[in-house]
């Protein structure tokens, strides 16, 4: 590893992001996503050992940049937006594996509950839609998490006597349908403390289950509690609805463009500028500033 590349890794933030390599013409070598940016690009220079196919591409490097993220679900879906739109050589494949999910909340009274679907199914009376999301089988498990939390299943009419029973043993009526429904919604709406009062509650069936030996049990329950977190974590580079916009970041002579298309985050440029950035849309000054400090950082690095 050059001395360069040593000081751009360290000059990265050890938080969720998206990182572009390039070679020493500009051209863009490859785009992926980390859980902890500074550690992810530094293990490029280290055995390669999952990842051989990029030996050859790594003494290539000469520039790196990121994207900070607020949660590593924002890198997933910025990865994946900005491999479909353009794909370096070095990458495999158009976007990340995980495939996209929605939840629909329903709350008429026969058929009230959470589902998950992979289309979009459009919103009716009664029935709200959350997401997108990405992981079938995270959103699989928060389907299951929010009902162990708020059994707005119990509710509907024509249960069958299991369900009967388990909704006597919460202590869960058609009554309690609207409570319900509106606790569900404060979870996927990102509400913090409706958030963290369900990964309270699950928290504590996970302890009783391990304390009881239910060790099966306990880890499902685990397992449903990471589920929720990656659903209701920050993300705000894919939303449904969102229309075209741009978004632009300027700090020390570098401007950050990100290109929003249908309310996806497209392309990510930079350059260096003395013209500020235009004001980024409400809800993303804090991405933009952030960001723009980051390249500006890095781009001090190189120069």
């Amino acid at each position: 590893m050059g001395p360069q590349i040593r000081r751009l890794i360290s000059a990265l933030p050890a938080e969720p992001g998206v990182y572009r390599f390039r070679d020493e013409t500009g051209r863009v070598l490859y785009v992926g996503r980390a859980t902890e940016l500074r550690a992810r690009v530094a293990s490029y220079w280290g055995a390669l050992k999952d990842r051989r196919h990029l030996r050859r591409m790594v003494p290539r490097v000469a520039r790196i940049e990121a994207v900070a993220c607020d949660s590593v679900h924002e890198a997933a879906w910025l990865e994946r937006n900005l491999l479909e739109h353009s794909k370096p050589r070095w990458n495999r494949t158009a976007g990340g594996q995980e495939i996209p999910a929605y939840l629909m909340l329903d709350t008429r009274p026969s058929t009230a509950g959470v589902r998950l679907t992979h289309v979009p199914e459009p919103e009716v009376t009664g029935v709200s839609r959350f997401g997108p999301y990405l992981g079938g089988v995270r959103t699989r498990l928060t389907v299951s998490a929010l009902h162990r939390v708020h059994p707005l299943a119990y509710t509907r009419k024509g249960l069958t006597g299991a369900e009967r029973d388990m909704a006597a043993q919460r202590g869960v009526t058609a009554d309690d349908r609207d409570e319900l429904a509106r606790a569900v919604a404060a979870v996927l709406l990102r509400e913090p403390v409706a958030v963290a009062t369900a990964q309270e509650t699950l928290a504590r069936v996970r302890d009783r289950a391990a304390d009881s030996l239910a060790f099966e049990l306990a880890g499902r329950v685990q397992d449903e509690a990471r589920a929720l977190a990656w659903v209701t974590a920050a993300q705000r580079v894919t939303s449904d609805g969102a229309g075209d916009f741009a978004v632009q970041g300027w700090a020390d002579g570098v401007l950050v463009s990100f290109t929003v298309r249908d309310g996806r985050v497209r392309t990510w440029t930079q350059r260096h500028t003395s013209r500020p950035a235009a004001p980024p849309p409400p809800g993303w000054e804090g991405f933009a500033r952030r960001n723009a400090e980051l390249a500006a950082r890095l781009a001090t690095v190189v120069s």
